[in-house]
């Protein structure tokens, strides 16, 4: 049995303002030992220019969102997942889409960077997206190992590449941390995450952004917690706040014996 909780915000430009707000849910909410809580994509800074994202841009293995993060995995005794956060890359005015996993001692047991860029045009306020100006994207199928079970890494946009997804190891918990955009979110959200938890068999933490940000820039909720057979265990509509769920592994481990996917699956996708 493991607690999993999604933690759903409308991030602002002010990284001290986003980090207190998950500080204070955290204080505020039953968090057993070893949850999993994930955060929304780009939770520490949002409704901004990119170029004043890179400002807050980190290095890896250091930095105050870093800290703040594993001083309340520890303090919590739980596994954060780090929603995106930016972090420095090398000779390039860029920055990454870093999504750490913290265990429940502090330490960072994976790090994954976001490989799809969201480079399109959407009908809605802010109308042309594309990412790829200031983010570099990732190269590296990420999923771990923990005490709890096995973990993989997603972020946003990569929801709609089931590639990636066919591409993971077996994993129990599927963590998407996700900004999807009003527009988006209202056409495909459900149908995403849901499918993304029968194909794997796994369970689904999706935690989203909500709401309309500094920039006016409009993001849809609705973060969710999905059960290997596409049922939505719990959901946060349109509010701020925070869901958790116990999600019983040994259904996975019945499920996959009765319909054993991976096993039948013909073909094997390979990152590109």
């Amino acid at each position: 049995m493991v607690n999993c909780v999604a933690i759903q915000m409308t991030s602002t430009p002010d990284v001290e303002e986003n980090l207190y707000f998950v500080e204070a849910t955290l204080a505020n909410t039953n968090i057993a030992p070893n949850s999993v809580v994930v955060l929304p994509e780009c939770f520490a800074c949002f409704g901004t220019k990119d170029i004043n994202v890179l400002k807050h841009a980190e290095v890896q293995g250091s930095g105050p969102i870093q800290e703040r993060l594993a001083a309340l995995a520890k303090l919590h005794q739980c596994y954060i997942v780090s929603g995106t956060f930016p972090e420095q890359v090398l000779n390039e005015n860029k920055f990454s889409a870093a999504c750490y996993l913290f265990g429940p001692t502090g330490e960072v047991l994976a790090d994954y960077r976001k490989i799809h860029l969201f480079d399109v045009s959407v009908d809605d306020a802010t109308g042309s997206y594309k990412e790829s100006n200031c983010t570099k994207a990732g190269s590296e199928v990420v999923t771990v190992k923990t005490d709890i079970g096995v973990i993989g890494l997603a972020v946003c946009y990569d929801v709609r590449f089931p590639g990636l997804f066919q591409a993971m190891d077996d994993i129990d918990i599927l963590v998407l941390p996700a900004a999807f955009t009003q527009k988006t979110g209202e056409a495909h959200w459900h149908t995403l995450i849901q499918a993304r938890a029968v194909e794997k068999q796994c369970f689904v933490v999706a935690a989203n952004q909500t709401g309309v940000h500094v920039n006016n820039r409009e993001t849809y909720g609705h973060s969710m917690i999905v059960s290997p057979w596409g049922e939505v265990l719990a959901q946060q509509e349109k509010l701020p706040g925070c869901i958790q769920v116990q999600c019983e592994l040994e259904l996975r481990e019945k499920l996959k014996r009765n319909m054993p996917i991976a096993q039948h699956n013909r073909f094997r996708s390979h990152f590109v």
